[in-house]
């Protein structure tokens, strides 16, 4: 897979809020510009007051968006009071104020609120205006009503304005989580992937050096006994040493070659060699089951080994999985039981599953008591859990009521039933 990056979290979404400085200092040039048009068109000290009043409360209009909106139109109220029928000019700031509740204030509810606020107050100035107008030489119509209608639709305009601000707003907010969740989530899969990764290397690493390295180590401890009684048999045990060095060089180049190809793992089965006895010699697979009994039998074990049924109905992975438990089992049991134990493995595949067993009776020359220096990590049993889990299967593993040590694995068969049976292998 393609590397992983492990750096921290860094949003790529175009949104960036404003610094809040950047509001505040806009808050206070729309407030100065509200005074300044309060002073020139003052009508009275009263009147100058309340556009002050305006003026100050627009600043705190972002942080407090419902409380600026009641004060100006309470100011509003008083200004129609001491200048009735002269609308102000800083009258504007009931809808600077009416824009910072839709906009910032939060439930969606108050936005409604200032606006159905804002249009009761144009009606009312509109009744004070006419009521002060009307006599009996003007007798109040449609027309005197006219300009404020204008100034309601603009104020519903106004109101549009800022909820398709405020709807834009939040859209972008959302877009923005969920463009950061998702590069979250693809990261922790990222994570997720290169650890289940990480985890097969160590599970194939493991039982390849283990195994190699618990045979290689039986048959070098026999051949130094046995160089000066029998060097025949001291000469066997180094030919197997060789050969087991040799094969598991071969097993460290593949799990190599797969690391180095960006779609494979190393659970996945090998990549075929040139010629077909090559191929047969490198994969891991049920038919390589009697070298491996023949190489464990060589470093001391009694090993039995039964198959009923056909290879070919599983799949690589599936030969592979099964061939890995064997070779765990037999390495786990040479290093805890020893030379001279009896092992039986038996391999059954039938209609839909595959099962195994590997059953030894404990009886080896280690049996007695642990092996120095080779205290268990429990990393072969939970890699064999592991790799039955792949497949959807089944693995126990424990002490045997009469003695001995008993692993399992049933693995669901993948592959469709083909037609022919091979009959049963069984070497001892």
């Amino acid at each position: 897979m393609p590397p992983v990056s492990t750096s921290p979290y860094r949003p790529t979404s175009p949104y960036r809020p404003a610094s809040p400085y950047r509001w505040t200092l806009l808050d206070l040039v729309v407030a100065t510009a509200v005074a300044t048009v309060a002073w020139q068109y003052r009508a009275s000290l009263a009147d100058l007051a309340i556009g002050f009043g305006m003026a100050a409360a627009l600043v705190w209009r972002r942080r407090r968006p419902v409380t600026v909106m009641l004060a100006v139109t309470v100011l509003g109220g008083l200004q129609l009071f001491a200048a009735p029928g002269v609308p102000a000019f800083y009258d504007i700031a009931v809808l600077i104020a009416m824009v910072a509740v839709v906009t910032h204030a939060g439930p969606p509810v108050y936005g409604w609120l200032a606006g159905g606020l804002v249009l009761v107050g144009v009606a009312v100035v509109a009744a004070v205006d006419v009521e002060l107008l009307a006599d009996d030489y003007h007798p109040v119509g449609p027309a005197d009503f006219s300009e404020y209608g204008v100034l309601a639709l603009g104020c519903v305009a106004i109101w549009l304005t800022a909820y398709t601000l405020r709807t834009r707003k939040e859209q972008t907010a959302v877009a923005a989580e969920r463009a950061a969740a998702a590069e979250r989530e693809r990261d922790q899969l990222a994570r997720l992937a290169a650890a289940d990764e990480r985890a097969a290397i160590a599970r194939e690493l493991h039982d390849v050096v283990a195994h190699s390295l618990a045979v290689m180590t039986v048959q070098a401890d026999g051949a130094s006994y046995m160089i000066d009684l029998d060097a025949e048999q001291a000469r066997k045990a180094m030919v197997t040493i060789g050969d087991t060095g040799r094969d598991a060089l071969e097993d460290m180049r593949r799990i190599v070659a797969v690391l180095r190809r960006a779609d494979a793992s190393p659970d996945a089965p090998e990549p075929e060699a040139a010629g077909p006895a090559d191929t047969d010699r490198r994969r891991a697979g049920i038919a390589q089951l009697s070298s491996l009994v023949e190489r464990t039998r060589g470093a001391g074990l009694a090993v039995e080994l039964r198959i009923d049924g056909d290879p070919a109905r599983l799949s690589p992975a599936e030969e592979l999985t099964m061939f890995r438990v064997v070779q765990e089992s037999l390495t786990n049991t040479l290093r805890h039981s020893g030379p001279g134990t009896a092992v039986t493995v038996t391999v059954r595949i039938g209609a839909d599953t595959a099962e195994l067993t590997v059953i030894d009776d404990g009886c080896g020359t280690a049996a007695a008591q642990p092996p120095v220096g080779s205290a268990s990590s429990g990393n072969g049993l939970l890699g064999m859990r592991e790799r039955a889990a792949v497949h959807g299967g089944e693995f126990t593993a424990g002490p045997r009521p009469d003695g001995g040590w008993q692993v399992a694995a049933v693995l669901p068969i993948s592959s469709p039933a083909r037609a022919g049976t091979v009959p049963t292998e069984v070497t001892s």
